[in-house]
């Protein structure tokens, strides 16, 4: 596993016989990035070079997307999710290659969905609960589990996920079963902490691997089918700063090319605001939900660093 962290802080973590298919030698990552480096819009966009060996095609592709599989990068926006894609296409798995591969595969390399929501709140809660859990000490006070003497107990979390505002619900039994609430759909819940960041999930009557880190608000979680990368906001902890859901973050470090909107206009849910240029591409900002851009806090030509706040949105009386 390759664990990139934050830019101000970048860390690799690895171990290539998990993702070898028991060959060692025959996965390698090329890289010229070293704890405490920084990642920025100025130079070439890639961090690092993944190869992988194998005696033929069919064996090689399994062992790539393998690698990919457990190729962690956190902090940063990479293509590692369009990557595995590329190499499950039947173009590139047949070698058909030419310069339309793209557009001829676009329904398998754009069509894919992203982790379900679900999963991405279950990593967020199975983090909570460890974090909570290693806390503990002997003094039953202690205890953060959420027990009561009759009836159970209601913990909500704050969630933004693409953009979108997600609350979930864990609602914890007086029997310490555990149910996930989310977008009025509930699951049984069993979270059981493996060490290393890991986690394994039991979700209804599926069961998933979950790799999950956190850093401030910000959490990233790993499955075999992909991964998201979660706000997780603490309404306590910013009590009086405005509502939930009125952020407009940079995804990556860039610079803005295009603000499409000025302070004191109304927005409709998926409207783009304004349009920023990183790593050889376009991204465009697009609201969250309907609302009043309350305040513009950069303008065309300003460079700005991965999580800073484009714009505000107030909501809509």
């Amino acid at each position: 596993m390759h664990v990139l962290r934050w830019p101000a802080h970048v860390a690799f973590r690895r171990d290539d016989a998990s993702v070898a298919l028991h060959d060692p030698a025959a996965v390698r990552v090329d890289s010229g990035v070293r704890e405490g480096d920084a990642i920025s819009p100025y130079y070439d966009s890639m961090i690092a070079k993944l190869i992988v060996w194998g005696e033929n095609r069919a064996q090689a592709l399994a062992r790539l997307d393998a690698a990919l599989a457990a190729t962690h990068i956190v902090g940063l926006q990479t293509n590692v999710a369009f990557l595995r894609r590329v190499v499950a296409s039947p173009s590139f798995a047949t070698a058909d290659l030419d310069t339309a591969l793209i557009e001829r595969e676009r329904a398998v390399l754009f069509g894919a969905p992203p982790l379900p929501p679900e999963w991405a709140a279950a990593g967020v809660v199975a983090h909570a609960l460890a974090i909570e859990a290693a806390a503990e000490g002997a003094d039953p006070w202690s205890r953060r589990d959420g027990w009561r003497i009759v009836g159970g107990a209601r913990r909500r979390f704050e969630l933004d996920l693409e953009g979108r505002h997600v609350p979930a619900v864990l609602l914890r039994g007086h029997d310490g079963a555990l149910h996930l609430s989310l977008g009025g759909h509930a699951w049984p819940l069993q979270c059981r902490a493996l060490g290393d960041d890991r986690f394994d999930v039991m979700l209804g009557d599926r069961r998933e691997r979950l790799a999950v880190y956190a850093h401030s608000e910000t959490v990233a979680v790993f499955a075999d089918r992909g991964s998201a990368t979660v706000e997780e906001y603490d309404v306590i902890a910013h009590a009086g700063e405005g509502a939930v859901e009125g952020r407009l973050t940079a995804p990556m470090p860039g610079k803005v090319v295009a603000v499409l909107v000025a302070a004191g206009d109304a927005v409709k849910a998926g409207q783009p605001l304004a349009v920023m240029e990183a790593m050889k591409m376009e991204h465009t900002i697009a609201a969250p939900r309907d609302g009043v851009v309350d305040q513009v806090l950069y303008a065309v030509g300003d460079q700005v660093a991965e999580g800073g706040e484009l714009l505000r949105l107030a909501a809509v009386d």
